[in-house]
């Protein structure tokens, strides 16, 4: 069995702003995915590879911000994106600090208020 996560989405109220904030951070280009009554832009899929693919969401009744879930974005050194995040407008939660042999994590808010995980195994 592969990994258990299939999708996620990140809730946005200004998506140009969320874009613009994950493609600077994670040095990735989010994709239009067309869809009725919404504004969807996913993030880098490989139906091949690990991991899970997802979005950043604009949709009516669904706001950002609330933190009761937080997705993990997997980094060659988290700090660097730590910092990256903080330069774009987002706000760092909690430095990167050790996880023991799991490796290390940092904490930042994006944009829109979203709490999101940096994970890097140096």
């Amino acid at each position: 069995m592969g990994n258990p996560v299939g999708w996620f989405e990140i809730y946005v109220q200004n998506i140009s702003r969320a874009k613009k904030f994950y493609e600077s951070v994670l040095s990735v280009k989010l994709d239009e995915l067309k869809m009725p009554n919404l504004e969807m832009w996913t993030f880098p899929m490989n139906h091949e590879g690990s991991g899970a693919p997802g979005a950043i969401v604009k949709m009516e009744g669904c706001p950002s911000g609330g933190n009761s879930t937080i997705v993990y974005f997997l980094c060659e050194d988290c700090a660097v994106e730590e910092n990256k995040a903080s330069t774009h407008g987002g706000e760092i939660f909690k430095e990167k600090c050790s996880i023991g042999e799991h490796g290390f994590i940092s904490l930042v808010k994006d944009t829109e208020g979203n709490m999101i995980g940096l994970h890097s195994m140096k």
